[in-house]
């Protein structure tokens, strides 16, 4: 039985869904990254609004959304991108009651100072300054109290629009909504783990170690639960609280650089990466760092996906449209209507355009999410992973510029290649891989005499069979009794010339142009059969070739 609370989510969800309906016909449309009119922008931060107000949920809800390029136009990933869900704090009496409550310990056992007002506030939680005994400066981020509660509510409401959008509407058959929401409630349910936020953060930190530019806090484990996360306090100021003159005394290049070539390694070598890079998570220290805040959400890559991605990046920074193209097919799933050659132009003219591009041209996260929605449009289903490095990427975009205006993402990716494959190439030198790969060179080498003696068994009792496909056997006859012919042909015509070379020696009385005669009519008969044979290839190959032209 739904309750009133339950049946008015309902009713909300279900307004906001006809009034923003059209979102869904302009993303079936063919749209595109050049300019949009200022129309398309209103209803894109309208319907962002509209999400806001509705709660937690649905704001992580239109951040998710805005990593799906083939879902929706630019300027509706625009609007959701921005969403940064910060809201007013709640009381100080509950982060006193729900961090003694975890630790066990009464708030001024645990701390020496604990400021009573946030540093910042979100949806899911708020973060508050501290020191423990020790004198180690920390921060000590405590989850909203009954957020999981009505997550959980939400979700259940979300999913089941989700599961009547897939049975009744073609876009719902087309983009399977329910599997994409199903995904989204688990990594929600992820983030609201504090526990696995603080493994994040020190796979995070144990990963860029080689990065000194880079800095992301270490937890307090002693001091961290499910719904309490203390971590390392970091000195400095948020880049979306920066303005122009604070941005002026900072060296933005070498940071922009760094972020760029940390970000390349933790997807295309680590496999693990920070997926919400926006500016109010990148902070810039007091030392000229930049140190990478709030890992409750992450994305993994697998190993054969990241050599593929490599591949994307490269075709894109090098301006190769079919190049790129041919990965992402490789990559994505074909569906009902996929027209590959509308992909592969579109995939073409989409890079060239943007070949040689500055960052303050071009948004090279943008042209990755691009690519995603003209796969969407064309029938091809790209996998997550790369809307992940869109979404990625389009955020590292907006903080490089804001660094760096002159920051070049392709050549960056191109001077990162050659270190990324090295990388890569030790990766796989591991004693692990090493081991598996000994292993398996031994399991062939004790298998290969036995599985040799039984083809050479095979053959030697007649019993060998080939099973080739894909091949016309009776092309391959034909072929094989043209070729046989000709050789006959060339066999006759030179027994033909040797024969009559030897009969020259002869001495006769029967000549004929002052040579014996048999010799000339055999020279002429060989000569007749040559040209004839000539003519014959000539007229039996034109057809070939003209097909292979």
């Amino acid at each position: 039985m739904l309750n009133a609370a339950r049946l008015a989510r309902y009713k909300d969800l279900g307004l906001l869904l006809v009034k923003h309906a059209r979102v869904g016909r302009a993303a079936l449309a063919n749209g595109t990254t050049d300019d949009v009119d200022d129309s398309a922008e209103a209803d894109a931060e309208c319907f962002a609004r509209d999400l806001e107000s509705m709660g937690p949920t649905f704001v992580k809800l239109g951040q998710l959304l805005s990593t799906r390029a083939d879902l929706l136009p630019p300027a509706y990933l625009v609007a959701l991108g921005r969403l940064q869900d910060n809201v007013t704090p709640f009381g100080f009496a509950d982060v006193e009651r729900i961090v003694e409550s975890e630790l066990g310990v009464r708030l001024s056992k645990a701390f020496t100072t604990f400021d009573d007002k946030p540093l910042a506030s979100a949806s899911l939680g708020q973060v508050h300054r501290a020191d423990l005994r020790d004198g180690r400066p920390v921060a000590v981020k405590v989850q909203r109290p009954g957020i999981r509660e009505q997550i959980v509510d939400d979700m259940e409401i979300i999913e089941s629009m989700a599961k009547f959008a897939d049975s009744h509407t073609e876009a719902g058959r087309r983009y399977g909504f329910e599997d994409m929401v199903v995904e989204f409630h688990h990594s929600l349910m992820d983030e609201l783990d504090y526990r696995r936020e603080a493994g994040n953060l020190e796979t995070l930190h144990e990963n860029l170690r080689d990065h000194p530019r880079l800095v992301v806090p270490l937890p307090v484990r002693d001091y961290t639960t499910n719904v309490v996360l203390t971590m390392d306090y970091i000195d400095g100021r948020n880049l979306s609280s920066m303005g122009p003159l604070g941005l002026m005394e900072v060296d933005g290049a070498p940071l922009a650089a760094a972020l760029f070539s940390g970000y390349l390694q933790q997807i295309l070598v680590d496999g693990f990466f920070h997926a919400d890079p926006h500016p109010g998570n990148v902070v810039v220290t007091a030392d000229e760092r930049l140190a990478l805040l709030d890992l409750g959400m992450v994305a993994r890559v697998a190993p054969e996906m990241q050599d593929s991605l490599i591949k994307l990046l490269l075709a894109v920074s090098e301006g190769q449209g079919q190049r790129a193209a041919d990965v992402a097919i490789a990559l994505g799933q074909p569906l009902e209507g996929y027209d590959a050659e509308q992909f592969r132009r579109g995939a073409a003219d989409l890079v060239g355009r943007n070949q040689n591009a500055t960052m303050g041209q071009i948004q090279a996260g943008a042209v990755v999410g691009e690519l995603t929605r003209l796969a969407g449009a064309c029938g091809l289903r790209l996998p997550a992973e790369l809307t992940m490095l869109g979404k990625a990427l389009l955020n590292l975009d907006e903080i490089a510029r804001t660094l760096d205006s002159e920051f070049d993402p392709n050549r960056a990716i191109e001077n990162e290649s050659s270190e990324l494959m090295r990388r890569k190439l030790l990766q796989a030198a591991t004693p692990t891989n090493i081991m598996a790969a000994a292993v398996e060179a031994k399991e062939f080498a004790e298998r290969f005499p036995h599985r040799v003696n039984k083809v050479m068994d095979a053959l030697a009792e007649g019993q060998l069979t080939l099973n080739i496909q894909g091949i016309d056997e009776k092309d391959i006859m034909r072929g094989v009794q043209k070729l046989a012919n000709r050789v006959t042909t060339g066999l006759v015509v030179a027994s033909l010339v040797i024969g009559a070379a030897l009969i020259m020696r002869v001495p006769t009385s029967t000549r004929l142009f002052g040579y014996p005669a048999l010799a000339i009519v055999l020279f002429m008969v060989a000569a007749v059969a040559a040209v004839v044979l000539l003519i014959a290839i000539q007229i039996s190959d034109l057809p070939q070739r003209r097909r292979r032209r």
